[in-house]
């Protein structure tokens, strides 16, 4: 049995939901026939390692970690098996951004450290000149502050300190 919200909802050409509604720069939809505040990407969208890394560090620096986490989520799903822990991890982190702009401190907290924990394994020696000692410092300093109510949510929350690679 389906409901009239089921029927409504936007899928692909499979059938498979899949939201097309322009979202906001945090990324939370927004009404069909909006005017979208960031470019959406799309969900067979396909990212080189070098691609993923300068595009999504763009959109951190410009404050847009939910397609930041959108571009590092289509390199993960395209990497070798023994890079994608740590692509899911980069994805994890700048979702836990996100959800930290969106005022959701203790899903965000919980998100940055299991980021965190996942690009830490990596260790010194990380693929791709990723520096996940940054990366994990980044994340679990942004954890504690939303923890302590440091920092709060919205244009607070500054996702430009997370520098993906090694100056």
């Amino acid at each position: 049995m389906t409901t009239g919200t089921e029927e409504e909802r936007d899928r692909n050409e499979v059938g498979r939901a899949q939201n097309q509604r322009p979202r906001d720069r945090y990324g939370r939809p927004m009404p069909h026939g909006s005017q979208g505040e960031v470019e959406r990407v799309p969900d067979d969208a396909e990212f080189t390692v070098e691609e993923g890394l300068s595009e999504a560090q763009r959109l951190l620096d410009q404050g847009y970690a939910f397609t930041a986490h959108e571009v590092l989520e289509a390199v993960w799903k395209s990497s070798p098996e023994q890079e994608r822990e740590l692509w899911r991890g980069l994805a994890q982190t700048a979702v836990g951004v996100t959800h930290a702009q969106r005022g959701n401190r203790v899903g965000a907290a919980r998100l940055l450290r299991r980021g965190a924990d996942r690009v830490e394994e990596f260790g010194p020696d990380a693929p791709h000149g990723v520096d996940v000692a940054g990366i994990a410092a980044f994340a679990r300093d942004l954890a504690e502050d939303l923890d302590t109510g440091r920092a709060t949510s919205g244009d607070d929350i500054d996702p430009s300190g997370m520098r993906l690679r090694s100056a």
